[in-house]
């Protein structure tokens, strides 16, 4: 038996329980992992709620994200061996292979041994935002040297990645936030400037600092009406790259300016890298190397204890992060 956390109805953080249960027999490609660290994500709050991908089968667990000490491999796994140091790379099927459990299985695909200079909490937080970033950025846009890229809800760890990626390659980054109360801590994290006015004011601000060179990527999570005001932003020729549609409303397609402009507006999901093998080991390398370097550092917004995970999930909601939540055992 392991302890895991589960819910039997949709609804507030206080649906989440803690539940021992007996995990199924360890499959032959599957990694069993003793979890020290788990990182959280807003894709398993809309689960929780019912507003996920897919609905929830009760009792339903979730979690794809996580750090931990190698327990048992199966029958055909190679490269690893029990007490090896690993994290997972958030698997497509949060369902079958769900992270919020004292003891999980996982697919050995999609395991990977620690760089020695990360902490778990640290390593539980690193595979989603930085494939998701790295993707965007580095196979989609192929931003270089002297790029501007804006980065929208940047205080996100998804946007932090982006930042942190875009100064490796010598990009310099306008961070956009509502509040002026990040400003200092994306500066702190490599932004190059924070714009926090809206509309068309924002529109001004980034054209007062890119001058004749308009930023040619825009990495964008809020989508609805603003993606207007991030066309008008855009270089002609210039990409921009929708993951999320945070405002929950619908977003047009800006015609006025994509046509005359030549604008790419790509939409973009982390299943694309963690889909394909071939762009999932460039990814691997990329990422692997630069945190092993300390080029990539994961920002830890909060930690929580295991049993304070229902305290964890009204902070993963109530937006005033900057960096990565964590979950530790």
């Amino acid at each position: 038996m392991t302890r895991v956390i589960q819910f039997n109805r949709v609804g507030e953080p206080d649906v989440l329980e803690i539940a021992d249960v007996e995990l199924p027999p360890l499959a032959a490609d599957e990694i069993s992992i003793k979890v020290k660290a788990i990182g959280l994500n807003r894709a398993e709050a809309l689960l929780r709620r019912g507003q996920y991908a897919f609905p929830p089968v009760f009792p339903q667990r979730m979690g794809y994200e996580a750090a931990g000490v190698i327990d048992a491999i199966g029958a055909e796994v190679k490269g690893f061996i029990p007490g090896d140091a690993v994290s997972v790379i958030p698997s497509l099927d949060m369902g079958k292979w769900p992270t919020y459990g004292e003891t999980i299985h996982f697919p050995a695909s999609n395991v990977v041994k620690l760089p020695e200079n990360l902490s778990w909490e640290q390593a539980a937080s690193a595979w989603m935002q930085y494939i998701t970033a790295y993707g965007a950025l580095v196979d989609v846009a192929k931003i270089t040297a002297g790029d501007y890229v804006v980065v929208t809800a940047a205080s996100s760890s998804v946007g932090i990645a982006a930042i942190q990626i875009a100064n490796m390659l010598g990009a310099e980054v306008i961070a956009t936030s509502r509040t002026e109360s990040k400003r200092q801590a994306l500066l702190d994290v490599g932004a190059s400037w924070v714009v926090t006015s809206q509309g068309e004011e924002s529109v001004a601000e980034v054209r007062e600092i890119t001058g004749d060179k308009p930023p040619r990527v825009i990495f964008d999570c809020v989508g609805g009406e603003g993606v207007i005001r991030l066309a008008e932003m855009l270089a002609p020729g210039g990409t921009l790259i929708e993951y999320g549609n945070l405002s929950g409303e619908i977003t047009p397609f800006p015609a006025s300016l994509a046509i005359p402009k030549g604008l790419t507006i790509r939409g973009y999901a982390y299943s694309e890298i963690v889909g394909n093998p071939a762009r999932l080991d460039k990814a691997k390398l990329f990422i692997l190397t630069a945190l092993s370097r300390g080029e990539l550092k994961p920002v830890i917004a909060k930690s929580f204890k295991f049993e304070q995970i229902v305290m964890a999930h009204h902070y993963l909601e109530a937006n005033a992060q900057l960096g990565k939540i964590v979950v530790t055992l």
